[in-house]
């Protein structure tokens, strides 16, 4: 079996984050993050992988190579000069794809979900196409998808509603889209030739619409599964893992923390050096940054000003200042 793994977004809302690199090639744990979806695909045999790219290309291919490292076949979909979308990119690579079932998954995301029982649960239904899908029990900004009766998708809504303050009981929770779809070759029907297509919006409601079977898998909701989208909830996860070590902070390689400097609850990338004196608390800096004596900051993303531009910061980012020599974001 073969999976594409989606890897061409701008990662618009983790700026700075992803200045000179698509957020798969970002580090989480001292690890570029889209070696966790590797090993997770590989973990239930898939090993012959296509993964798409567009924003910052070579920021992967730097630290992923043929995937020779992780045991798996790599071969990439760069997309020029404009992004396809999630169906868009599947297109460009139909070729590769039309033989059997094969699996789609976000570069983005960590989990331990089932895969096994999602494939199990596709083939049963002898399904066009599977989500898997969760319980989203904190109500967060994903888009709930309903399903029927027989666990097929029939509508993909807005965000959920928060639980009101009054309510006695919790109500039923949302179920939200985890990013992994497992998919037949009869899926490229429904997708157009040549042009940008997104499978939940253009896709998948045509292949519903025909009377085709675009199934449900809901995991365990046991299940682990972070999504590393936001600056925010990049510190968060990043946080999580780390405190099941029993550390809260996390350096990669050529760092320094100078005698008298606190740093606290913090992640710290390549060559970060934090001068005595000065104090970091839920941060995270970025490569070769120095943060002078006298700077205290709490909640904040920080990269060199001179790799990241205000005129450049993306609709969707959050709001940056230049202070010194570094560019910084703050968050929460």
């Amino acid at each position: 079996m073969k999976a594409m793994i989606l890897a061409a977004g701008f990662g618009t809302r983790l700026w700075p984050l992803t200045v000179g690199r698509t957020k798969p090639a970002i580090p989480f744990l001292n690890r570029p993050l889209i070696a966790y979806t590797i090993e997770y695909l590989k973990q239930y045999g898939v090993e012959d992988l296509i993964v798409n790219l567009h924003h910052e290309p070579e920021s992967v291919r730097e630290q992923i190579g043929d995937g020779s490292r992780y045991g798996v076949r790599i071969n990439y979909s760069v997309e020029e000069p404009e992004i396809l979308g999630t169906s868009g990119a599947l297109d460009r690579v139909r070729d590769q794809l039309d033989q059997e079932t094969f699996v789609v998954i976000n570069g983005k995301i960590i989990t331990d979900i089932d895969l096994g029982a999602a494939i199990a649960t596709h083939r049963n239904r002898k399904a066009l196409a599977t989500l898997v899908l969760l319980p989203n029990h904190k109500r967060e900004r994903f888009s709930d998808v309903k399903i029927t009766e027989d666990s097929r998708i029939a509508e993909f809504a807005g965000f959920p509603e928060p639980i009101p303050h009054s309510a006695s009981r919790i109500p039923h929770f949302p179920l939200m889209f985890t990013g992994i779809h497992i998919l037949e070759p009869g899926i490229f029907d429904y997708i157009p030739r040549g042009v940008f297509s997104d499978s939940v919006r253009d896709v998948y409601p045509r292949a519903m619409a025909d009377g085709k079977i675009i199934a449900a898998h809901v995991a365990d909701d046991e299940s682990l599964w972070r999504e590393l989208s936001t600056v925010e909830r990049y510190l968060t996860i990043s946080l999580e893992f780390l405190g099941r070590d029993g550390r809260d902070v996390v350096m990669d390689e050529g760092c320094e923390i100078e005698s008298g400097a606190t740093v606290e609850r913090s992640v710290l990338w390549k060559r970060v050096r934090v001068e005595s004196g000065a104090r970091l608390t839920d941060c995270i800096i970025g490569d070769d940054v120095l943060i002078p004596s006298d700077a205290e900051f709490r909640r904040a993303a920080i990269v060199r000003a001179d790799v990241a531009s205000l005129d450049e910061r993306p609709e969707k980012a959050l709001p940056a200042e230049v202070i010194g020599e570094n560019l910084v974001v703050k968050f929460g």
